[in-house]
């Protein structure tokens, strides 16, 4: 399914990330540098009732985050991880398995670690500073 969206209409989109993922916990992002991933990424925890400062865990990796009803969201950033050692001493392996909500930036890093039912959401830049997502769903 295509979505086309401006940072206006970013929470739209947001929640129709949510309601197409089902009950599907990771949803991975791909996309070029500076096309959204973060902000998107923000707006689907606002969706869920995170209150927590969301940013990205590019140097941590890892930011898990509080929603509504204690349920625990994963912020997982695969960009400055070499290789799979690495992945399993972040933790990337525990969170993404662990039965809570992960979305990852960077994804392609690391493809083979997704689990099956993972959703995929392409962002590419459109007309107008709007983005193109392109959600793909297992």
């Amino acid at each position: 399914m295509d979505v086309i969206y401006s940072l206006d209409e970013i929470s739209s989109a947001a929640k129709k990330i949510l309601s197409l993922s089902g009950e599907n916990k990771v949803i991975a992002f791909y996309g070029a540098m500076g096309t959204g991933k973060t902000t998107l990424i923000k707006s689907i925890c606002q969706q869920l009732g995170v209150t927590d400062n969301i940013s990205s865990p590019t140097y941590s990796i890892i930011h898990q985050y509080q929603a509504s009803g204690f349920k625990t969201i994963n912020h997982i950033d695969l960009y400055r991880l070499k290789d799979r050692e690495e992945v399993i001493n972040a933790g990337v392996e525990d969170c993404i398995y662990s039965g809570d909500l992960s979305l990852i930036e960077w994804p392609e890093r690391f493809f083979a670690l997704l689990p099956l039912n993972t959703v995929s959401v392409i962002i590419e830049m459109a007309e107008d500073k709007k983005r193109k997502l392109v959600i793909k769903l297992p």
